[in-house]
């Protein structure tokens, strides 16, 4: 790996107006020019770096875009005001009606409803296929295809994308390869694996205090211009605009974001451990039995660990809506969907997150709905979070007495 994305985040300095340490928060939607013909060559796209009207750009949310380009080691991003507004952006801009797309079959519930009921209106198809799985990917590919999408761990079953494979696949067919990274940034450097586009929900890991939603898209400069055109700018026409005081809040919690991925994935991966010498159904990257640990192996960050994110299948439905509630209970952490807290977060996927995924589709994933997704948090003594979530399970018949305590 070259330079750090950490370190380079570090690095960034935006000085306020009057010396301060942060940038000064640009609170405007509009903005003046100093002559009528600067303002028609902005309209033009001929004057980057002049503001026009927040919905296109502003300080604050260039800001956050240059501190993600810095992240992701690509030459520029653009901010959005959810994961889901990036995502959509990205894909309008790449297809047109009769268009197709290759995607993982496991991603985020929001972004499955979007490419096979919501592009149905624009003729946009989408073949759904094991990621994993390179034969059956490339045999996907006919030629109305544009893009092939995935998500670097997948949602919810943490499926490990071979994004170097990926991507000299996608260059063999010339075709884009679009990667979601929200469940491992730091982990994974998606763009210097090969990707062309990687985009990121704000609202996980990166700014990590659940109070805001918001994305971006990291990609080559013409891109990220081509989404803020006047004129077919998917990112500007739709009007998914971030809001300038939550760029502010979002990048001075990125300074912090190699201190939490550390702790996150150092938590997740001791509870997996333990979870599976109880003999427990547990899936975590981090584990030699995850079918694509070899593969995250290869591809990740050490430094940052194998992420925040594990599953526990615990055999049904009511059994795990059980544990979840006793486990608020003993406040350790919240029932709750998303990610990247500080409390631990668990929800049950397939009827929260994944629910927009037709039950038989489920069945076939192998998305269990006794499966729980947990986002690990930032427990300072997680052995002794361990030993509550054990009794808990224990009350509840999941785990039994003689299970040895290590």
């Amino acid at each position: 790996m070259d330079y750090k994305a950490s370190e380079r985040i570090q690095d960034l300095q935006y000085f306020g107006e009057f010396g301060g340490v942060n940038p000064s928060i640009s609170d405007s939607s509009t903005y003046t020019f100093l002559s009528a013909k600067t303002m028609f060559d902005t309209f033009e796209g001929n004057t980057e770096g002049c503001y026009l009207y927040s919905r296109h750009s502003s300080p604050s949310n260039l800001y956050l875009g240059e501190a993600m380009a810095q992240l992701e080691g690509t030459e520029s991003a653009n901010v959005f005001a959810s994961g889901m507004g990036a995502i959509s952006a990205v894909i309008l801009q790449l297809c047109n009606s009769g268009d197709h797309i290759v995607c993982s079959r496991t991603i985020y519930g929001g972004t499955y409803a979007f490419l096979k009921n919501f592009l149905k209106k624009f003729n946009i198809s989408t073949s759904f296929v094991d990621i994993t799985n390179l034969d059956v990917v490339e045999n996907s590919i006919n030629k109305n295809t544009k893009m092939i999408y995935c998500e670097a761990i997948s949602n919810p079953l943490l499926e490990v994308a071979d994004i170097n494979a990926l991507s000299s696949l996608s260059k063999k067919h010339k075709l884009p390869l679009v990667v979601d990274n929200t469940f491992s940034p730091l982990s994974v450097n998606a763009a210097q694996l090969g990707a062309d586009i990687v985009v990121h929900s704000l609202t996980k890991f990166i700014n990590g205090s659940s109070d805001c939603v918001a994305g971006a898209v990291c990609a080559s400069s013409d891109f990220c211009l081509a989404l803020k055109d006047v004129n077919d700018g998917a990112g500007m026409l739709m009007g998914s605009t971030l809001d300038s005081l939550r760029a502010a809040s979002i990048l001075k919690n990125m300074r912090t974001l190699h201190i939490r991925i550390k702790k996150h994935s150092e938590n997740a991966l001791y509870l997996a451990q333990q979870f599976e010498r109880e003999g427990l159904k547990v899936a975590y990257p981090g584990l030699e039995s995850h079918p694509g640990h070899e593969t995250m192996k290869a591809q990740m960050n050490p430094e940052y660990g194998f992420g925040g994110l594990l599953t526990l299948d615990v055999g049904s439905l009511d059994k795990a809506n059980a544990l979840m509630e006793q486990m608020q209970q003993k406040k350790l952490g919240y029932l709750a969907v998303s990610l990247g807290f500080y409390k631990t977060l668990f929800s049950a996927p397939g009827t929260s997150t994944s629910s927009e995924i037709p039950m038989e589709e489920q069945e076939e994933l192998g998305l269990s709905q006794g499966l729980i997704r947990f986002s690990i948090g930032l427990e300072n003594d997680i052995h002794h979070t361990y030993l509550i979530m054990r009794e808990c399970m224990e009350q509840l018949g999941i785990l039994t007495n003689d299970s040895a305590l290590v």
